[in-house]
């Protein structure tokens, strides 16, 4: 997301780094699905231990500060630099990764896995159903254009001007395309279980890379009829994600539990032990970078931009100078969060 986020412009970006336009799907709009999917694969392994040695309330009052303190950094980071409370944009990233792992935790310590897997299945349908089957005042069901979907009729309607100003008609992370983002997570919460269970390695890695292939074709075969989308975060792009990430879960976990390869591991637990605090620190600072404004040639311009001009599109091509920033932004968190694991530091909520 670091990478993807920070190009040296968004004027000249691989196509894979981009989002799709509407309906379809890059490697980029894997992300943020599969870091909902291993929220819900950590629930197990956390709040399991936890609810064998803490009260109930207590892990419960946990998990609610926990969520808390993480939707309100999304307000801050939508915040600077006005701080607006007007028109602050209410949904995102980490407002939605609140909210999912709030449901998802409580779901997971009040019920069992045959619930969770219902439930799941439940909000996806209900969520299909009601974007092709209820219809829009004045437009008719079955509507899937930015404007005039249910979802973003529904965001309009309750958000009013708290949406994201990028796109005005609707927001990608909305309140009723929640629902299927909470079914994303429970996915996780299921694959949580299985790796939880008493099975032989081999067995685990097996059964993770069935369920994610069969997730990767039933996905697509249910775009035909609801087409993938991450914007609306459709049903089959749930499905489909969902079995992408059982498919990566699967071979990471080939390669450290099955074979014992672990060394590859550690510049990604450098990244995740803080993955959250690098999210906002990162996305905190590039705004930054946009809001304060030093002199250029021809009147103050962003400090990002002028980085980017003077360090980077001199010596390549724009695409090529776009993500050699990218990759600069990203090596320079790094480091930072390098540091903080050799310091045992970590900044968690």
């Amino acid at each position: 997301m670091v990478l993807v986020n920070n190009p040296g412009t968004w004027r000249a970006v691989y196509p894979p780094l981009r989002h799709a336009e509407w309906h379809g799907w890059t490697p980029t709009d894997l992300i943020f699905p599969f870091f909902l999917f291993i929220v819900g694969v950590a629930i197990p392994l956390a709040l399991g231990r936890r609810l064998a040695a803490e009260p109930v309330t207590t892990v419960l009052a946990k998990i609610v500060r926990r969520s808390v303190v993480i939707f309100a950094l999304g307000l801050l980071l939508h915040a600077v630099p006005s701080f607006d409370l007007a028109t602050i944009r209410i949904p995102g990233v980490l407002q939605r990764i609140a909210v999912c792992y709030l449901v998802a935790s409580l779901v997971f310590v009040w019920t069992g896995w045959r619930t969770q897997a219902a439930l799941a299945l439940a909000l996806l349908a209900g969520y299909w159903a009601a974007l092709i089957l209820v219809p829009v005042p004045g437009v008719g069901a079955g509507h899937l254009d930015p404007e005039n979907n249910l979802a973003a009729v529904v965001d309009r309607a309750v958000l009013g001007r708290h949406i994201w100003r990028v796109a005005r008609v609707y927001d990608p992370e909305g309140i009723l395309s929640t629902a299927p983002a909470i079914a994303t997570t429970l996915f996780g919460v299921l694959a949580g279980h299985w790796l939880r269970a008493a099975r032989r390695p081999a067995e685990t890695a097996r059964g993770l890379l069935a369920a994610g292939i069969a997730g990767v074709v039933l996905g697509e075969l249910w775009g035909l009829w609801f087409p993938v989308n991450k914007a609306l975060w459709t049903s089959s792009y749930v499905v489909l994600t969902a079995g992408a990430a059982l498919i990566g879960l699967a071979l990471c976990y080939w390669l450290a539990e099955v074979q014992t390869w672990r060394a590859w591991t550690r510049p990604f637990v450098v990244l995740g032990v803080n993955a959250l605090a690098l999210f906002f620190l990162s996305s905190l600072v590039a705004r930054l970078l946009i809001v304060i404004k030093v002199p250029g040639d021809s009147g103050p311009v962003p400090l990002h931009a002028l980085l980017f001009e003077r360090l980077f599109a001199p010596w390549a091509s724009p695409v090529n100078a776009s993500l050699a920033y990218a990759i600069a932004y990203l090596a320079m968190w790094f480091a930072v969060m390098w540091l903080l694991d050799r310091r045992g530091i970590r900044l968690t909520v």
